[in-house]
């Protein structure tokens, strides 16, 4: 019953805010009725809601995601680094966090020109396809690095990197420089620049500020979002110096 129940809730990713029974129902590929009953007890403990347009995601999940300590200390921990980010640029800043093959996004700040970006607090994309995603990706693991790109490379746009050795001299030079760049690679007529935040010289998180082609100035929009990763970073060094004893890691 779990397993289902999970599938019901996971068929909401993607950034779908409200689905129909029979959505859920192909979805999930479970049976009408299993998915009628299923849904009927998460609105009752308030992980699902409905009304007469179908079904969205209730507010007990986010009542239960604020209790994720790891990403939730990362985020209020980030909030006034992205926040000056997002006064310096006006435009369109976010944190995010590997998990798995995929970037997580834990904050963003929406600019002035945000317009048809596929991320959303919650929400994930691949980490090939994302300056997040680069940013975390090469200041993870080199174990991490091969297996990822040994997988097929997902693609989100016509302009997406699938070639693995592009994408893996692409991280080479992002280590080099502490810089990643998405280019139209998650939504066409945008590019971004992201940092990485580094404890130990690893990345626990990467930040990000995405701007319509027009009105990218790499150059500027780099400065700014190395400063405020590196900001961020000595923040939960100190942090962590402060309260954890000898030998934990606040970030593991």
């Amino acid at each position: 019953m779990l397993d289902k129940c999970l599938r019901i809730l996971r068929a909401f990713d993607g950034g779908a805010q409200q689905l129909r029974l029979s959505d859920l129902a192909r979805r999930t590929s479970l049976p009408l009725s299993t998915v009628h009953r299923l849904a009927n007890s998460l609105v009752e403990q308030r992980l699902l809601a409905q009304d007469d347009g179908g079904y969205q995601l209730g507010i007990g999940l986010f009542e239960l995601s604020s209790l994720v300590s790891v990403e939730q200390e990362l985020r209020v921990a980030a909030r006034p680094f992205l926040q000056d980010l997002f006064m310096a640029t006006h435009e369109t800043v976010h944190l995010g966090v590997r998990e798995g093959a995929d970037v997580v996004y834990v904050e963003k700040i929406h600019g002035h020109s945000d317009l048809g970006l596929p991320s959303r607090v919650g929400g994930r994309l691949p980490l090939g396809c994302t300056g997040i995603g680069k940013a975390l990706l090469a200041f993870s693991g080199e174990e991490v690095r091969a297996e990822y790109l040994q997988r097929p490379l997902r693609a989100i746009t016509n302009k997406s990197i699938v070639d693995p050795e592009r994408l893996e001299r692409e991280l080479a030079e992002v280590r080099a420089t502490g810089l990643a760049f998405e280019r139209e690679e998650a939504t066409l007529g945008r590019e971004c620049v992201a940092a990485p935040v580094l404890v130990q010289g690893v990345a626990v998180a990467a930040m990000s500020i995405s701007v319509p082609v027009s009105a990218y100035r790499m150059p500027q929009l780099a400065a700014a979002v190395k400063t405020s990763a590196l900001g961020l970073a000595r923040h939960l060094r100190t942090a962590r110096e402060r309260r954890q004893p000898p030998g934990e890691e606040m970030f593991g």
